[in-house]
């Protein structure tokens, strides 16, 4: 089967790549960068940007199935940059697969598109989207998903798989970032330390991928929806967080901010971002605030039902593997 991964060079991108190509998969990625390590294991590597659709259109000819893996993630920045990639984007994979006639379309969203700041503790994919989205990249990876499942149809089967902090080998963005803060002295506990989250090992994600590509084809029943993708294993988020400090040889975060100073300093590092620092991304936001203090986590049983997903590295084990793999610096 000839496959597609959009974003190919990324995070979970390149994994589900390599293990596409390591059954038996002809496999394309397209990425706006190039990644030798691809080309070296027999993936056909195309640049290009998901805003043009001829582009989009064109490696889409010959394929049988999409993996839409591709967006623009982060804390700040403009909302049109982030329209553009991911909206403008996900319209553009729909609008290729129709006219190239491809029959599967998978999406990687984010179990963020539903975060309102509120705590979720348990819940399915029946909660709805946040009126008002508390960041740019929810926003729009929310319209992007709800593009895909809306064009879901007899000839094109569509879902959306919601993974929800995913760590493991190869992360350069989440867990990186946090402890280049604690080498710097600059992380603080924000609250009382009480909230549970769900995480995603990189491998149980890129299962999950694989686990909907056979779904999809077999099951009619399970296109059109979205998915929670997570290790089922809710944790205590600092208790998490010094876990993968303690790996890295860094002490435990002891000390803390009360939530109402975080948030007031989130408001002075936005404002201070977005008029002299413009180009940098800032350490702090209320989004950013509001993740750290709330609870988050879900009900995986759709997937495990109608997807057959059955995480098969816990917490734990993802953490060894983590600190084991040549990819991790610490």
């Amino acid at each position: 089967m000839k496959v597609l991964v959009t974003g190919g060079g990324g995070f979970i991108g390149s994994a589900l790549v390599h293990e596409l190509v390591n059954r038996g998969f002809r496999v394309t990625s397209f990425a706006r960068g190039d990644y030798p390590e691809l080309n070296k294991i027999g993936v056909k590597m195309v640049r290009g940007d998901l805003s043009d659709i001829n582009a989009v259109t064109r490696v889409c000819e010959g394929i049988d199935m999409v993996f839409h893996v591709a967006a623009k993630a982060g804390i700040s920045g403009v909302y049109k940059d982030y329209h553009l990639a991911n909206v403008t984007g996900a319209e553009n994979v729909v609008s290729a697969c129709i006219i190239n006639k491809i029959k599967w379309l998978i999406y990687t969203s984010s179990a963020s598109v539903v975060f309102d700041g509120t705590s979720i503790e348990g819940s399915n994919e029946s909660l709805p989207y946040p009126l008002r989205p508390l960041s740019h990249y929810t926003a729009t990876k929310a319209l992007a998903e709800q593009h895909i499942l809306r064009a879901n149809s007899s000839s094109l089967k569509t879902l959306a798989l919601r993974p929800h902090i995913v760590y493991g080998p190869g992360d350069n963005h989440l867990f990186p970032r946090i402890i280049k803060q604690a080498r710097g002295g600059k992380l603080r506990q924000i609250g009382d330390g009480k909230n549970s989250i769900d995480v995603s090992y990189i491998d149980n994600v890129v299962s999950a991928h694989l686990d909907a590509a056979r779904a999809i084809k077999e099951n009619p029943e399970v296109s059109g929806k979205a998915y929670f993708i997570t290790n089922g294993e809710p944790v205590l988020l600092w208790d998490f967080l010094n876990k993968i400090l303690g790996i890295s040889g860094l002490k435990p975060v002891k000390k803390s901010v009360h939530v109402r100073v975080a948030f007031l300093l989130s408001i002075l590092s936005e404002a201070l971002h977005r008029t002299v620092l413009k180009n940098h991304e800032p350490t702090l936001t209320r989004f950013l605030v509001k993740e750290l203090t709330r609870s988050h986590w879900f009900d995986i049983s759709n997937a495990r039902k109608l997807l057959n997903y059955n995480p098969a590295i816990s917490n734990i084990e993802g953490l060894n593997k983590l600190i084991n793999s040549p990819k991790y610096e610490n």
